[in-house]
């Protein structure tokens, strides 16, 4: 369930890439200097998993990622006793590790959760700072270096789906959004290794059909597409080809849909 993103392999030591927009990186450095917990609201794919992993490297701390769903469990968080050949143990879930051990624990779409999941982190996301578990009794006071953050996507937000008010005033907020043009270029060019001309067009590109979104499209085109668009292109492939199975086809199932996406892509990228 866990994954502690601590490898020993020369690249593991190298900060991830990250292209700062406004002044998140600070920010975050502050939360995590007062043990704050941070909320991170965002579409998809617009750099917040990579904003976590550049910023623990950058704060020297382990990650411990639970991408969050239907049926996660309070016990995958905090863990559950086993049945080993010695008998019974019990075995930490990621969250209880990171809040022994010192380490950011990241709940990545924590909306996608069950309430009464969630509800584990409330004593962790005050000033209270403690873990209760309830099947062992004990209360765990946590490490100075725990650092508790979630995101979430506010466009997948219903009645059904949402973050209880309860909850999300106990963390500090950071709103992201896909970056402005300058900063999505050099974030292709680097991340897919291209030539600026071509990043220019495919961010070109997507602005053209990020502006479609409140007429026929559910989500966008989002940075990591473009990156996926930019390799496939760099190392050879059809542009047209590569635009339809990175920007149109991930985006809808409709074929007239697919197709108005594909004229537009025909405007950027000649046969």
């Amino acid at each position: 369930m866990s994954t502690a993103n601590i490898k020993l392999t020369p690249e593991a030591f190298a900060l991830p890439f990250y292209q700062e927009q406004h002044n998140e990186v600070s920010l975050f450095e502050y939360a995590n200097q007062h043990h704050l917990p941070i909320l991170i609201k965002g579409p998809t794919g617009c750099g917040k998993t990579r904003f976590i992993e550049h910023m623990a490297k950058k704060l020297n701390k382990p990650l411990y990622t639970v991408a969050c769903h239907d049926d996660l469990t309070a016990a995958d968080l905090v863990g559950r006793h086993l049945i080993g050949p010695d008998g019974t143990y019990w075995q930490d879930g990621p969250l209880t590790r990171a809040v022994r051990e010192g380490g950011i624990c990241y709940l990545d779409e924590v909306v996608e959760a069950r309430k009464d999941t969630t509800v584990v982190i409330h004593p962790l996301a005050d000033d209270r700072r403690v873990l209760p578990l309830e099947r062992t009794g004990e209360l765990i006071k946590a490490h100075p270096d725990f650092m508790l953050v979630v995101s979430y996507n506010p466009g997948y937000q219903n009645l059904l789906k949402g973050m209880k008010p309860s909850t999300k005033q106990r963390f500090v907020a950071l709103s992201f959004d896909y970056p402005d043009k300058e900063v999505e270029q050099q974030i292709v060019i680097s991340e897919a290794d291209v030539e600026p001309h071509l990043a220019f067009t495919l961010v070109e590109l997507a602005q053209a059909l990020r502006r479609l979104e409140q007429n026929d499209l559910d989500e966008v085109v989002s940075t990591r597409l473009l990156i996926y668009a930019g390799k496939m292109m760099a190392s050879g492939m059809n542009p047209l080809e590569v635009c339809k199975c990175c920007l149109a086809e991930p985006l809808s199932d409709d074929p007239a849909t697919i197709k108005a996406l594909m004229d537009i892509a025909r405007i950027y990228f000649d046969e």
